[in-house]
Parts: structure tokens; sequence; C-alpha cells
């Protein structure tokens, strides 16, 4: 199994990307989702955010109140940094049970708007960055979240510039609004899937029963 990550800038369109791929039955790890679950689900991630942000950051019945904890965090750099120092190994984890439980498949991706930040594109073979110029990014996001240009720019800053992510990247889907997005999402199926298959079927020649002459 290939596992791949896709990352991209705010707006730039990572999740109607991963949706294409989940039609031709790729599984997708959504990582932004799956740690807003974590936060909530994992009693000694639970345990450590109380410890280092306080228990109100939790309502009485458990739910984390991410207004509360965004209040102080999103203007102390220190603070977020010690956030993803405790919810990053956490993801960490899951996406490796997770991936386990998926092995069966050519390849599966990992969605992750900090790929790079955190340091998980380190755990795939590839990376994906889904790129979209600055301007179309600022009205996707403001339009999509209710976000004012302020919000979306200051999103912006805490992120990897789309230059050091393109870098890093072994290929690149463009959603500009010029360009296709599913012949570029099959044409990557297509490789992976074909990639895997490969050896595979190099295997079963070298394993037949046909005599070697």
């Amino acid at each position: 199994m290939i596992s791949i990550g896709i990352t991209g800038g705010i707006g730039s369109g990572k999740t109607t990307v991963c949706r294409l791929f989940e039609t031709m039955g790729t599984p997708v790890y959504y990582a932004d989702d799956r740690a807003k679950q974590i936060m909530t689900d994992d009693p000694a991630l639970v345990d450590q955010l109380k410890s280092a942000f306080g228990a109100d950051i939790y309502d009485g019945d458990g739910h984390l109140r991410r207004s509360v904890l965004a209040d102080r965090v999103f203007h102390n750099p220190e603070a977020l940094t010690r956030l993803n120092q405790l919810v990053h190994p956490a993801v960490f984890r899951d996406t490796a049970h997770w991936m386990e439980r998926h092995r069966e498949f050519p390849y599966t991706l990992r969605e992750a708007a900090l790929l790079f930040e955190s340091g998980s594109y380190k755990l795939v073979n590839e990376v994906v960055i889904v790129w979209a110029p600055e301007a179309l990014r600022l009205q996707r996001a403001m339009t999509r979240d209710g976000l004012t240009e302020a919000d979306v720019r200051a999103r912006m800053e805490r992120q990897w510039s789309d230059e050091q992510k393109r870098a890093l990247s072994q290929h690149v889907i463009l959603n500009d609004g010029e360009h296709l997005l599913i012949p570029q999402v099959i044409a990557l199926h297509e490789r992976w899937t074909e990639q895997v298959a490969g050896p595979a079927r190099s295997g079963e020649t070298e394993d037949s029963n046909t005599p070697l002459h």
C-alpha cells in the first residue's frame, strides 16, 4: 500500500479533491476532523489539554469548548505550540491504526492542512499539494466560512507558503478555475493503482508454474 499526503492552503480545495478520490473508492483520512474528535474521545489527551489550558475548556458534558480554547492559544504562539505538541502525536497514533485497517487498498490519502508544519509529511510516501491563487483562496474561504479577509490572512500566516510546500511535494493539482480537477485526479489514481499492481503482476509471473527454457 502507498500512503499519500494531500495538503494545500486554506481555500485551495483540498476537501473537494479528496471527495473526488473517494468516489473512486479511495479511503481518505481527514486529519483535521479526526483531531477534533480525538480531543474529545481520547481520555489521556483530554487530561493533558485540561492540565495545559484549564479544565473549563470542556463543558459539563465533556464537549470541547473550542472558542474558549481558541481564545487562549490564537494570539499566544507558545500556547499554540504546546497545543500542537499534544494533539499531533495523538493524531499520528490514530493515523497509524487507521492505515493498518486499510492495508488492502492500493493507496490511501491523508488530508491535512498542516501536513508539513506538523511533520507528518515524513510519514507518507508521496505528497500532493492542491494549489490555487491567493486571491481565489481568499474569496473561497471568506464565502465558505463567513470570515473577514483579515481572519483568512491570519490563518494563512500560520501555514507554510505555497512555495515551501511545492518544493517538498511530488505532485501538484491545480484548482485555479482554469484546469479541470477530474482528469488530474484520475491520472494520479491510475498512477498509484498501477504502481502497486505492477509489482504484484511481476510477482505472479515469477511465481508461475510456466517452465523456464
